[in-house]
């Protein structure tokens, strides 16, 4: 076909009238107008490939976009696939507060019923973490969220858990892995043009009664050791509600919303880029929290599976943690509390009791079998720190391939974390990253850490006075071009940095052939002689080559609050100099 019959044979089925009139316009304007021809190009180049990470991208009419057509298309291969697997397949859905996130949920529930499933269709604006509890609480066989998470207003995106009869314990309510993608894409690639999928009627609503639950689960645990101030954001987000409602529940009440931010809106007018990791996305929540005292400021990105904390730290004033500072004190946290009051280490062939109650701050933290130990876990890209924390508590760790759908199956899960502001405290209930659970695991951490005269910055040095200074940070480099990904990542391996801050490189690991136990992947790891790491790969979400950035300095255990002031600015002047080195390395 002609792209020109394409065009007409998408608008034909195209269910949408929006996009068809969008379509109809854009070809017309194609016909004299170089760009727009361009983009009509662009829009038919294929069809928006379905992955691990479901289908994301930018909302427009044609099939390499987000679009009804697009989601019906998905969701018909999606029921299609879980038919071959189980009898009336059981999805329960959920949507952000995006544009058009309805509309695609909405489609998903017809198109599952019409199928002979059972679709569940949770209320409307909802968050991400919900979605993933949902799939282990209702015993669903499939969960579908409708969330572009931290993406531009744009975007939109479908995401795919299973659960129920497919998968089974630890794997149970995870994101999707291979081979459930491709065989997933497979189905996708048979179904019929859009207006030619039966969509019904009948599908269950679900009541609030869900997230009570959800809430009530991820909120258990000990009162408040002390009484703290929280400022929260839910960046224009879906994650206000019920993070208040969590923390309310967990003790919690002295909570200022960044009102700016507090409701749902689609179009994010107080950012440039919904992402707290972003520079500028938290100033109104860090000058709130200068400006009530708070104690802590707790963000949630817009669908809430992430969570960004700021504190007011004596070295630099109000800043936000990063995402491996975070990862450090959350897991010293969880691993201190899975020792138990006396001490005694966890981890080991010892018998371990079903549910180990902690002194401070989570509450129950369900332990696995004995056979299996309770076990920390971060991606590659992450710090290496939480290997010496789990090393010392005798607790179990693993390393994993980047993203929760491979943390999320790590067998003894207790806590698992990325850099990228994603944590999973509570695997018990949401075997994903959750920034709702986070909120309030944070808040009881702040909240002791008080009662003992101390703050987070305290325990930072701590752990660096114990394990040694761990620094992190993240080179990003955005692509217009997706066929320049590869480029750069080919010339990178054939012309690697020979140093990294002057300092040697002695170690360069291609993890396209695998590393330790890890299985092959797309990147590129170097090491110096003094222990820095830098990891290179494409991202999997964003049309981005990002860079983990990681040097590491000895502490003495006696240094003092000075002698570390002194060690963090001369290990962030190295790690601004290996990220020049990278940055001129990625230009060629």
């Amino acid at each position: 076909m002609t792209l020109k019959d394409e065009v007409a044979a998408w608008i034909a089925a195209d269910p949408d009238a929006d996009c068809r009139a969008e379509l109809t316009s854009l070809a017309a304007r194609a016909e004299t107008d170089p760009e727009a021809e361009a983009e009509l190009a662009d829009r038919f180049a294929g069809t928006l490939q379905f992955g691990t990470a479901g289908l994301r991208g930018q909302m427009a009419a044609g099939p390499n976009r987000m679009n009804r057509a697009v989601v019906m298309r998905a969701a018909y291969g999606l029921i299609d696939y879980l038919k071959t697997k189980v009898d009336t397949p059981v999805v329960v859905i959920g949507n952000d507060a995006r544009h058009h996130s309805r509309e695609f949920a909405l489609d998903t529930a017809a198109i599952v019923t019409a199928a002979g499933g059972r679709a569940l269709l949770l209320p409307t604006q909802w968050p991400t973490p919900l979605l993933a509890y949902s799939v282990r609480h209702l015993k669903a066989d499939a969960g579908v969220m409708v969330t572009a998470s931290h993406n531009p207003a744009a975007d939109n995106g479908y995401k795919v858990y299973l659960g129920g009869r497919l998968v089974t314990d630890p794997e149970r309510g995870a994101q999707i892995v291979p081979p459930y993608d491709t065989d997933i894409a497979a189905k996708i690639a048979t179904a019929p043009p859009a207006n030619a999928i039966p969509r019904a009627e009948g599908w269950t609503d679900l009541t609030d009664d869900v997230m009570e639950s959800y809430v009530a689960a991820i909120a258990e645990g000990p009162s408040p050791a002390a009484q703290i101030r929280i400022v929260h954001t839910a960046m224009h987000g879906v994650g206000s509600a019920p993070a208040l409602a969590a923390l309310a529940r967990a003790g919690f009440t002295d909570v200022v919303s960044v009102e700016e931010q507090r409701e749902p809106d689609p179009d994010f007018p107080t950012v440039s880029f919904p992402n707290p990791e972003e520079p500028g996305a938290i100033d109104l929540a860090k000058a709130l929290g200068a400006k009530v005292s708070a104690d802590v400021v707790i963000a949630s990105d817009p669908d809430a599976d992430r969570c960004a904390v700021a504190v007011d730290d004596p070295r630099t004033g109000w800043r936000m943690l990063q995402g491996d500072e975070l990862g450090a004190v959350l897991g010293e946290t969880v691993a201190r509390d899975l020792a138990g009051r006396d001490g005694a280490p966890s981890g080991t062939d010892a018998a371990t009791p079903a549910t180990v109650t902690p002194a401070t701050p989570t509450g129950p933290v369900s332990a696995p079998s004995p056979v299996i130990p309770p076990t920390l876990v971060n991606s590659i890209v992450s710090s290496r720190q939480l290997g010496r924390i789990a090393a010392a508590h005798h607790v179990a760790h693993r390393v994993t391939l980047t993203g929760f759908k491979w943390m999320g199956r790590v067998p003894g899960l207790v806590f698992a974390y990325e850099e990228a502001i994603g944590y999973c405290p509570r695997p018990d209930l949401v075997r994903d990253k959750d920034g709702l659970a986070t909120a309030v695991l944070v808040a009881r951490l702040v909240a002791q850490l008080k009662a003992e005269g101390r703050t987070v910055v305290d325990l930072l040095d701590d752990l660096a006075r114990q394990h040694g200074l761990y620094l992190t940070s993240q080179l990003a480099v955005r692509f217009t071009d997706l066929g320049q990904i590869p480029v750069t990542m080919a010339r990178l391996r054939a012309q690697p940095p020979t140093a990294l801050a002057g300092n040697p490189v002695t170690r360069l690991v291609d993890l396209a052939d695998g590393f330790e136990w890890l299985p092959p992947t797309d990147g590129l790891l170097l090491a110096t002689d003094r222990d820095d790491r830098v990891i290179v790969r494409p991202s999997g979400t964003e049309p981005k080559i990002k860079c983990y950035l990681e040097v590491v300095s000895p502490v003495a255990p006696e240094a003092s609050f000075d002698d570390l002031t002194r060690l963090r600015a001369a290990a962030g002047d190295r790690l601004a100099a290996i990220e020049r080195d990278v940055g001129a390395a990625l230009a060629g």
